[in-house]
């Protein structure tokens, strides 16, 4: 990568970090904490204040996405950052599961994941853009990580409110990273050019593919973390503790992704590590569930482990394969709609995952995951993947 490569990827895979650990930030506790609040006690509410968020974050993410290529990328970001600050200052200030909903609403207003992976497609090669859409999944990943391991330690000292503050504040220091760290973006393509990619992405069967894969993907995660939290509480884990388990499946999960995905990708085998991360997720699932009925902790581990390994694999070369598939002129396009079905996903996970464990029970929450993966595992296996990632010039 050029020195203009290497400081927007490094500069917008942080955006997307504080973004995202904001947003990933309350999800291992959201559940248990929400209990406290007016309306707590019924789960199908508290999902619903989970998924909310990425139901109005689909509503706004192409629509934005394609905002972007007539006001400028820059400019939506920090609006879009904006916006989802004050979303979190509502939510902190919220005394009822009612105001989480608001809250976590306007906080999914703010969507801007397809117009900062559009400036970095604006802003690097193709022959490197592969790499450079890998950190950006990766650092999701790290976030995501690093909010099971934080989030319950996090929340026992700032509770629900608090937690909600420091969001704003990391959405806040994103702000400050698009104004002082972003390269400037190069000059924007015609707004019918974008408006004719959105088209040609929703008749491409391989990003159809993708694009339902993500929302699965999704979905599922959400969904998961409705049980999740209940089902080490109940094996006698007390919710401050619950990064004992979260943190050595993580870190030992991006051991097992560091060497597998990179150099399968290498070797030309990208497809044989899509297929295998997905069927590592519903395996998970599938695990979760058998253990259900009589919770252990060592198992719930070697279960989000299995997770684990599999999130992250799919987090780091999904939006890589979305980059690579899409033709050029409309890739700002591709990705928009890409990341409409990832924000779909996180709305139907949260509120069908809280509709499921309210009638039947947190076994059906994971019964429900295990198939829906097994329907993506379908769907997937047939697609032709990229080879080799196209190899760019030496730093």
């Amino acid at each position: 990568m050029t020195p203009t490569e290497r400081r927007a990827t490094v500069s917008l895979a942080s955006i997307f970090a504080l973004r995202m650990l904001g947003m990933f930030l309350v999800l291992p506790v959201f559940a248990l904490e929400a209990r406290g609040y007016a309306g707590g006690d019924d789960a199908a509410r508290v999902g619903l204040a989970m998924g909310i968020y990425g139901l109005t974050q689909a509503v706004f993410q192409l629509p934005l996405g394609l905002a972007s290529d007539r006001l400028g990328r820059k400019r939506v970001i920090v609006l879009g950052l904006l916006v989802f600050a004050v979303g979190s200052l509502i939510a902190a200030a919220a005394s009822s599961v009612e105001g989480l909903i608001f809250g976590r609403a306007l906080q999914g207003a703010g969507a801007i994941s397809a117009a900062v992976t559009a400036l970095l497609a604006d802003l690097t090669r193709d022959s490197v853009r592969t790499k450079a859409m890998a950190v950006i999944g990766a650092s999701i990943g790290l976030m995501f990580a690093l909010s099971l391991v934080i989030a319950p330690v996090l929340a026992a000292w700032l509770h629900l409110s608090g937690l909600f503050v420091l969001i704003a504040v990391l959405a806040l220091a994103g702000v400050a990273v698009v104004l002082w760290g972003v390269p400037p973006e190069p000059a924007r393509a015609p707004a019918s050019a974008a408006r004719e990619g959105v088209l040609v992405a929703l008749r491409h069967p391989a990003l159809l593919r993708l694009n339902a894969g993500v929302f699965i993907l999704h979905a599922v995660q959400i969904a998961m973390w409705v049980a999740v939290p209940a089902l080490l509480v109940q094996a006698g884990l007390t919710k401050d503790h619950h990064w004992q388990v979260y943190l050595p499946a993580v870190l030992a999960s991006f051991v097992v992704m560091g060497g597998t995905l990179f150099p399968l990708e290498r070797r030309g085998r990208l497809r044989l590590a899509f297929l295998g991360a997905i069927g590592l997720i519903g395996a998970s699932q599938l695990g979760l569930w058998f253990g259900a009925d009589r919770p252990d902790i060592a198992h719930i581990g070697l279960m989000l482990f299995v997770f684990f390994c599999g999130f992250n694999v799919l987090e780091a070369s999904q939006p890589s394969l979305v980059s690579r598939i899409a033709p050029p002129h409309m890739r700002g396009a591709a990705l928009g709609l890409y990341n409409t079905l990832q924000s779909l996903g996180l709305f139907a996970g949260g509120a069908l995952g809280g509709q499921l464990a309210k009638s039947w029970g947190l076994g059906a929450v994971l019964l429900a995951g295990a198939a829906a993966m097994a329907l993506w595992l379908a769907l997937a296996w047939s697609m032709d993947l990229p080879g080799r990632a196209p190899a760019g010039p030496k730093a």
